[in-house]
């Protein structure tokens, strides 16, 4: 699965259009939320808050248009509490789309 780093930034515009500023604030924005959500997995020890925390994530992810982080959060929900390729897989995509 491929992640575009390049769609985040795409849906930014399509939002916002060109205002440099608020698209860079906006990007910080869904980075720290999603930053968040992934640290949250990555505590949670039961089964009812690694799921929040994965629909949390994919709700982030569809606002933004980003669908392989989408299907990403969906496995993550079907997996075990605390599931270490996932959350590896979860921030290896965060690091791709931080890149642009």
């Amino acid at each position: 699965m491929s992640y575009d780093p390049g769609a985040l930034h795409a849906a930014l515009s399509a939002a916002v259009g060109d205002d440099s500023a608020l698209i860079a604030d906006l990007r910080v924005a869904f980075m720290e939320s999603a930053e968040r959500q992934i640290d949250l997995l990555g505590r949670a020890r039961c089964d009812a808050n690694w799921e929040l925390a994965a629909w949390r994530l994919k709700g982030l992810a569809a606002s933004f248009g980003l669908t392989a982080l989408m299907a990403l959060a969906d496995e993550a929900a079907e997996a075990a509490p605390g599931d270490p390729r996932v959350l590896r897989r979860l921030r290896a995509a965060l690091a791709v789309l931080q890149q642009t």
